[in-house]
């Protein structure tokens, strides 16, 4: 049942999608500092557009495209293309990721979650948004303005990167 002509607060969109705003931002940026700057970009541009969102479902994929555009836009930035993160720091930080990823429920999380970070960004996306955010396929195409069979494609790369990646690793 569809929630139309609902009038939709940022208070109960924040209440209901600010986990999953951070997860999608901190899987796309691997950085809790930058996660947290998107995410607030992307609360301010909800506060300013609000009065554009329909429903519920409208909602979230407008959070979700959002959320992509703010971090894609994250790595233009003179100062993020001249930065690297030490390989030690994003070793020690690399846990509190994937407890903060969502990935610390899937049995073998951690080598899940750096199976997934290797990926390029638009498999990365498709396989966190299908798996862990439970969104459709139809769903992952409206968010992120894509035709259904491009996220399907993707989702079978991503698969069959992963398969690869993980060969040996994961512990039954």
């Amino acid at each position: 049942m569809k929630e139309e002509n609902v009038r939709i607060t940022p208070e109960e969109v924040i209440d209901r999608y600010a986990d999953m705003v951070y997860r999608l931002a901190l899987l796309q940026v691997k950085n809790r500092t930058d996660a947290d700057d998107i995410f607030q970009e992307v609360f301010v541009r909800l506060v300013k557009h609000i009065h554009k969102l329909q429903d519920w479902e409208h909602v979230k994929a407008w959070l979700i495209r959002v959320t992509t555009n703010c971090s894609k836009k994250h790595f233009t930035r003179y100062w993020n293309k001249n930065v690297s993160l030490l390989e030690d720091a994003e070793s020690i930080r690399e846990e509190a990721w994937v407890e903060d990823a969502g990935y610390e429920a899937a049995e073998n999380g951690e080598i899940l979650f750096r199976a997934v970070k290797k990926l390029p960004e638009k498999y990365r996306v498709a396989i966190h948004l299908f798996y862990f955010e439970e969104l459709s396929v139809a769903q992952i195409a409206a968010a992120t303005g894509q035709k259904e069979s491009t996220v399907k494609s993707q989702l079978h790369r991503a698969r069959e990167m992963l398969k690869t990646l993980l060969e040996g690793e994961i512990i039954l």
